[in-house]
């Protein structure tokens, strides 16, 4: 029986059907609608780009750092010639429309979506990401360099260097990192001059009971510590040698109990909110060497995913800022595909190559289609 080529419902646009695959899995279309109209930034005429279509796009911008805006977006729209027939010509904007339609949108959509999706995945047998019953997830910080415009060297500002300034901007970016599946959330960003700890203050209210936060000591503050603390959160923070605290209870394993003071200084041991009977001194050493999970996050959304020396191509603070959070998302879906993977092998995400899951998104991309749920299809 001879087969005839899939038809598109008459009225629909090939734009219409952009998914990007397991990107879209984990930010599904009727999602990314509902937040393009809770902040007002849905497509309220037809568009060569309408707004959802650029969601995606700011996301695959991630996927494929060292290509071109115009090679990124064909690459999304032949992996739809299927739909539209080998006679149909697929329009690619230029970088300019890409640019107008990346304006258009903003940055509101894509930190709201990010902050309603990007969240710690991790099941009860997920290996690698408990400590008893609590999640284990560490905070910190680190840069990006962004593109050297002067726009963003205003914004973002330059760190300095040994031989005068830093050859581009920087922003800095605070995060949570979920330890047993390597997903960073809560994260925001700012200027280079903001110090981890303001930007500290933001994240650190996506802590939930239930969770065991890791820091390193220069977090350790007497505000920041008793901010984590009322989220519910346990908490299991390094500090620096400056301070000495009165020990008020000494327990067997050699921990003591003691109490911290808004002017003390900082000082060099493990402060945590659990009690011996939770956790015992010798587990927590241990325990806080997990901190370093969040390196090879950092690893992995700037070196693997990003690119070694490859700078956030935006050349303005509102882009660079949007194409922060497509960065976050795609390295998320990466994650999400990952630790699927781990489960149905009964493996620690760790264990997988992350190298390995960008390259075969990168690879299935062009050939990824979803259809809309509400989308009328014809097929014969």
């Amino acid at each position: 029986m001879a087969r005839t080529k899939a038809q598109l419902s008459a009225g629909s646009r090939i734009t219409d059907y952009i998914s990007l695959g397991v990107v879209a899995k984990w930010f599904p279309r009727e999602k990314v609608d509902a937040v393009l109209a809770q902040t007002g930034k849905a497509s309220r005429r037809q568009r060569d780009l309408p707004a959802h279509v650029v969601v995606y796009y700011v996301i695959a911008l991630a996927l494929f750092m060292q290509v071109s805006y115009r090679e990124v977006l064909r690459c999304l729209l032949e992996g739809l010639q299927w739909l539209a027939g080998p006679g149909a010509a697929l329009k690619v904007a230029g970088n300019s429309g890409i640019s107008q339609a990346r304006r258009r949108l903003g940055v509101e959509p894509l930190r709201k979506l990010h902050d309603e999706l990007v969240q710690p995945m991790a099941q009860r047998n997920t290996r690698g990401a408990w400590f008893g019953s609590w999640r284990l997830v560490t905070l910190d910080g680190s840069t990006l360099e962004v593109a050297d415009e002067a726009a963003n060297r205003e914004a973002f500002g330059l760190p300095g260097a040994s031989r005068g300034g830093s050859a581009y901007p920087q922003m800095r970016f605070v995060s949570l990192l979920e330890n047993g599946t390597h997903v960073l959330f809560a994260s925001r960003c700012g200027k280079y001059a903001t110090g981890e700890i303001t930007l500290a203050k933001q994240v650190l209210a996506s802590l939930q009971p239930k969770m065991l936060c890791l820091a390193d000591r220069n977090y350790l503050s007497y505000a920041l510590w008793q901010q984590a603390r009322q989220t519910g959160a346990a908490l299991l923070w390094r500090a620096k040698t400056h301070l000495r605290l009165e020990v008020l209870e000494r327990y067997a394993d050699g921990s003591y109990r003691s109490e911290g003071v808004a002017d003390s200084e900082e000082f060099y041991r493990l402060v945590t909110t659990l009690s011996p009977e939770q956790a015992s001194a010798e587990q927590l050493a241990v325990l806080y060497h997990e901190r370093w999970e969040i390196e090879a996050a950092l690893d992995e959304l700037k070196t693997h995913l990003r690119g070694a020396r490859i700078v956030l191509r935006s050349k303005t603070p509102q882009l660079v800022e949007q194409e922060f959070y497509g960065l976050l998302m795609a390295h998320y879906a990466v994650r999400g595909l990952m630790h699927e993977a781990a489960l149905q092998a009964d493996k620690d995400p760790d264990r997988l190559s992350y190298m390995h899951a960008v390259r075969v998104i990168r690879r299935k991309l062009p050939a990824a289609v979803a259809i809309p749920p509400s989308a009328k299809k014809s097929f014969s």
